[in-house]
């Protein structure tokens, strides 16, 4: 039976991971007293110990926790910004084209951000197939829901009282987002986008939408439907079918769910690419426990939410 050890288990992304974990049977959750949590010595050995620790920190302490595993055997899957583009890391998005494999043999492995896994599933496939030129100059913006922003933002949001907070916000003004670095080198792009993302009054939920202009793609939009459908034949990410609703695309439609829903629309001048999912749960939690289920070579989807 696989030991799990959550380090920052008070933040969001920890809560919802052990949310997920409390009634798998295939699995011990360790866990430090409250007293020791803060203790390095305490945290090194209960690490150590471990067949898998989820790293739920800021950056800094993340890469501190790093440097506090010895053992060979125990896999780190890092949900902070820190390693998602460094050397001797493999990035957690396990639907790109031989990335399931990696993840399977890795022990060091970097949960991909939210709005990052969004844009990456809808360009990265579309330049490794040709459809899109490296060198694209591309726009993003992203729709989520505030409880991507952690426990100081839920508060503000839960507390009322600020007219600000009723409408939706922008944010990332300086085009300097955590998440561009790992846009680009993921999608394999020479240039970050320009990524406008936006938080709004809803708990949970993102869209995220890269428009293109058909004349600086290959392909036409049922061409890009019919590589998109098999490319991601998996139950992860999946090709919306269905269509809209009634004219709209909600961002909150995968709340509460795992997966992840692409959609091709537009016209023969301009094409939109959007992705649908939970920030707390493709975006975050629901991705770090299917990393971990690939890690531990047992079905992807145990303990998740998928359609």
């Amino acid at each position: 039976m696989a030991k799990v050890f959550i380090d920052g288990s008070a933040g969001t992304t920890g809560l919802q991971i052990a949310e997920r974990l409390k009634d798998r049977e295939d699995l011990t959750l360790l866990k430090l007293p409250e007293e020791l949590r803060k203790s390095a010595e305490a945290r090194k050995e209960i690490m150590n110990s471990a067949d898998i620790v989820f790293l739920c920190l800021p950056d800094d302490a993340a890469i501190e926790a790093v440097s506090l595993v010895e053992n060979p055997n125990t896999t780190i899957i890092d949900a902070s910004t820190a390693h998602r583009t460094a050397e001797g890391w493999t990035y957690g998005f396990a639907e790109l084209k031989g990335q399931r494999e990696k993840i399977a043999a890795s022990t060091r492995i970097a949960n991909p951000g939210c709005h990052a896994s969004g844009f990456i599933a809808l360009v990265a496939p579309l330049v490794q197939g040709g459809f899109l030129d490296e060198s694209a100059a591309l726009t993003c913006f992203s729709l989520t829901g505030y409880s991507g922003g952690g426990k100081k933002m839920i508060a503000e949001y839960e507390a009322g009282g600020n007219p600000l907070l009723d409408g939706p916000r922008q944010y990332g003004l300086t085009q300097q987002h955590k998440h561009l670095k790992e846009m680009k080198k993921i999608s394999n792009l020479a240039q970050d986008p320009i990524f406008c993302p936006i938080v709004s009054n809803f708990y949970r939920g993102m869209e995220v939408t890269v428009p293109v202009f058909a004349k600086d793609v290959r392909g036409n939009i049922n061409e890009i439907k019919d590589y998109f459908r098999t490319y991601y034949s998996g139950q992860f990410v999946k090709l919306n079918e269905e269509g809209s609703e009634g004219g709209f695309l909600s961002a909150s439609a995968f709340a509460g769910r795992d997966d992840m829903q692409i959609t091709v629309e537009g016209n023969e001048e301009r094409i939109l690419l959007i992705s649908r999912f939970d920030n707390l749960g493709k975006g975050a939690s629901g991705a770090a426990i299917q990393n971990m289920n690939i890690r531990l070579g047992i079905e992807e989807t145990t303990g998740l939410k998928v359609d």
